[in-house]
């Protein structure tokens, strides 16, 4: 029976865990080619454009033995061209799994819905939780594990942070999150993240304070105030998110060993000052390649034979 993954709802905290443990034996493997994937074809339907997403995601499937396809918006336009059930269904006759970048979250479960083949959710605007998943391996490759910590999330309660609170709730990491009135992560997720949290004995705070979240945080993160799609609300957002910017004096509430994370691209001077983001308590490079190594994880589980 295929899987998909479509948010960290699609799997357990201990699946979490299994994939955080599958990820550091895929990175300690030093970059050797294996056949996990071997005459396996993987695409790449976008509907987007990215950097690390689809490059880390082609690598990957290439160090795997597996054949790497893109198609990007000018090749298919999902509903318009054509509807996104006949792309699913006919694009499943050729493939082994998608990797769907989209705009609605809708599309992605559509696309899950008539598949018969895995569907991995590379991005949408309700969850990305291919990041997710790498933030939390790249928090335990820090710490050495994630139970117990604090993570401050400073920002637009986006797609990455909805991600985040479903998967910190599941593996016991604490979470506050600090936003500006109206920008708030959705209610019905924080509501879903508060369940999990309940099992794991987990916090979670939203607030309106950027002190109160930073305040002995041991994990700072940050994503971009205005993000794909929203260039016409630019100003708008720029006013609203006055005083939400990391910077050394915000970081000073912190834990003293803090690492700040973003899940890139970054506007240094906006949400982030360069002194935080290119300073020692900077991972966000580190996420970055983790994103290879977790996809990685994430392609074999689904898709291939764990080692």
């Amino acid at each position: 029976m295929k899987r998909d993954l479509l948010s960290l709802q699609d799997l357990t905290g201990d699946e979490i865990i299994d994939l955080l443990e599958l990820t550091e034996q895929l990175k300690q493997d030093n970059y050797q080619l294996n056949n996990r994937l071997k005459g396996k074809t993987i695409a790449l339907v976008f509907q987007k454009p990215s950097n690390r997403t689809r490059v880390s995601f082609e690598v990957g499937v290439f160090q795997l033995g597996g054949n790497c396809l893109y198609l990007g918006p000018t090749e298919i336009n999902l509903g318009v061209r054509e509807s996104t059930a006949d792309v699913s269904k006919t694009l499943s006759r050729y493939l082994d799994g998608i990797v769907a970048r989209t705009h609605a979250h809708q599309d992605v479960i559509d696309l899950a819905q008539h598949s018969s083949v895995p569907i991995i959710n590379g991005l949408s605007d309700h969850y990305h939780p291919c990041q997710a998943l790498t933030d939390i391996f790249s928090i335990k490759e820090k710490f050495g594990k994630t139970e117990g910590l604090s993570l401050a999330y400073i920002g637009d309660g986006n797609n990455v942070c909805h991600s985040l609170l479903l998967g910190c709730a599941k593996v016991g990491i604490h979470m506050r999150i600090a936003t500006p009135p109206k920008y708030e992560p959705q209610k019905d997720i924080v509501q879903l993240a508060q369940t999990y949290a309940k099992e794991t004995n987990t916090e979670i705070v939203i607030t309106q304070s950027p002190q109160d979240a930073v305040t002995k945080a041991d994990i700072i993160y940050s994503d971009v105030w205005v993000s794909m799609g929203q260039e016409k609300e630019s100003d708008k957002r720029l006013n609203d998110f006055d005083g939400y910017q990391i910077n050394e004096e915000l970081a000073e509430l912190a834990a003293k060993d803090f690492i700040f994370m973003h899940c890139l691209p970054a506007h240094r001077g906006m949400e982030v000052t360069a002194e935080i983001i290119d300073g020692e308590h900077s991972i966000v490079f580190d996420q970055a390649e983790n994103r290879l190594h977790t996809q990685k994880a994430i392609l074999i589980s689904l898709l291939g034979e764990k080692p």
